[in-house]
């Protein structure tokens, strides 16, 4: 007898927090030919997503381009400006930091982790329901009498747990103490999603990636660089060969790379940014924002308590959900994927099993929103999970009673 593959109607929802979904005209700008990326129509490609990718992270300084993803970009954030054996103090604020935490490890490098001591009423550690606390930086820095740290590293938006720290203050807190550590920041999941100034927050090495705010397939991420942490690149130890930006700085002065490079996302990239610089940064993080709004007014109808526990840092491209004792968030998210073909974010690390992620970022608009909310609330209903309300009616109405300015403008 035949067997035939059973693919289900309608378009799949991907509202995992990244990879998010590319929009059409993405995918149709890297199905273009590939061309020679020596030649002189590539060098006028490589020169305009250099300099578009510059506005998205507000610097006038170089942002290095990778064919990697963000782990990679990890790597050379940490081996152009570390030597074996240098003092690393980083912030636990999730997985993602932890990742990067291990990471300094197995480069060879001294990591110290702080962090918010302790758990909390859900029984999960305070230190991943809050951000980065500035204090603690600080206070930790003005005992470093020796200047042996030579780095903070922090994560801006940590996709772990839909939480964002404030960089401006992490900035001062080093200024307030009077070290000459770099600021190092992992905006993976923040960039062209959440505000995010390189420049005027004095940040050394901002780390990021493609699959997030600007839309696109894992396969590219990025490296910030202020002139500082360009100087300490001169001196730093740690091997690093394809990861060099001084190579890599000299020849993008042509819109080329000193290797092959990923020329069909590059056109990707050279798509994404007409779309966020056509719509305006603020306009985008804007919207982001409303975004965030209308899915944790679903959260709170429903009783549920978000993961991120301050609702000054509310993550605009994420929101967590911790689920009731004994329903196991895992679960929840396979229920929900086989009824209603429907792909939400995992629990990770110290969070498996715990909480889920819905993502509200990439080509998304109010109904798609709406329609996650509405295949999260039926696999509730289907688990047996007691609700407060309706998050459904709870997203529409602050959509209906909060227009996107774009649809203002329309109807005028």
């Amino acid at each position: 007898m035949l067997q035939l593959d059973f693919h289900p109607t309608g378009r799949h929802f991907l509202q995992i927090p990244g990879p998010s979904p590319v929009p059409d005209r993405i995918l149709r700008a890297m199905s273009l030919p590939t061309i020679d990326h020596r030649g002189p129509e590539f060098g006028a490609l490589g020169l305009k997503v250099l300099a578009g990718i510059r506005q998205v992270f507000q610097t006038r300084h170089p942002v290095v381009i990778y064919p990697a993803s963000g782990t990679g970009a990890w790597e050379a954030a940490l081996a152009n400006v570390m030597s074996p054996g240098d003092a690393v103090l980083m912030y636990e604020t999730g997985h993602f930091a932890t990742l990067w935490q291990k990471m300094a490890l197995r480069l060879g490098l001294a990591p110290e982790f702080l962090s918010l001591p302790g758990v909390d009423e859900t029984g999960l550690p305070r230190g991943w329901r809050h951000g980065v606390q500035a204090d603690l930086i600080e206070a930790r820095l003005r005992r470093d009498a020796d200047r042996k740290i030579r780095a903070v590293c922090v994560v801006h938006n940590e996709t772990s747990t839909g939480v964002t720290s404030d960089i401006a203050a992490v900035r001062r807190a080093i200024d307030a103490a009077g070290h000459p550590a770099l600021l190092m920041v992992d905006s993976i999941s923040g960039l062209a999603s959440a505000d995010y100034r390189h420049d005027e927050w004095g940040v050394d090495v901002t780390v990021s990636g493609s699959q997030k705010g600007l839309m696109l397939p894992p396969g590219i991420s990025f490296n910030a660089v202020s002139p500082k942490a360009m100087e300490r690149s001169k001196t730093a130890q740690l091997p690093k060969a394809f990861w060099a930006w001084d190579e890599i700085v000299e020849m993008n002065q042509g819109g080329y790379w000193p290797y092959t490079p990923n020329t069909n996302l590059l056109y990707g990239l050279s798509e994404s940014l007409d779309m966020l610089l056509g719509e305006g940064l603020p306009q985008v993080f804007a919207r982001h924002q409303r975004w965030g709004a209308g899915v944790r007014a679903a959260v709170k109808a429903w009783g549920l308590p978000t993961q991120c526990a301050d609702p000054a840092v509310h993550s605009p491209v994420l929101t967590g959900v911790i689920t009731p004792e004994g329903v196991d968030a895992d679960a929840l998210r396979r229920l929900i994927h086989e009824r209603f073909d429907l792909s939400l974010g995992t629990g990770l690390g110290k969070l498996k099993g715990r909480m889920f992620r819905m993502g509200h970022l990439g080509d998304s608009n109010d109904l798609t929103l709406v329609a996650m909310v509405a295949g999260v609330e039926m696999g509730l209903k289907l688990a047996g999970v007691k609700l407060a309300g309706s998050g459904v009616q709870s997203a529409m109405d602050h959509f209906a009673s909060h227009p996107a300015p774009a649809a203002l403008k329309k109807a005028a």
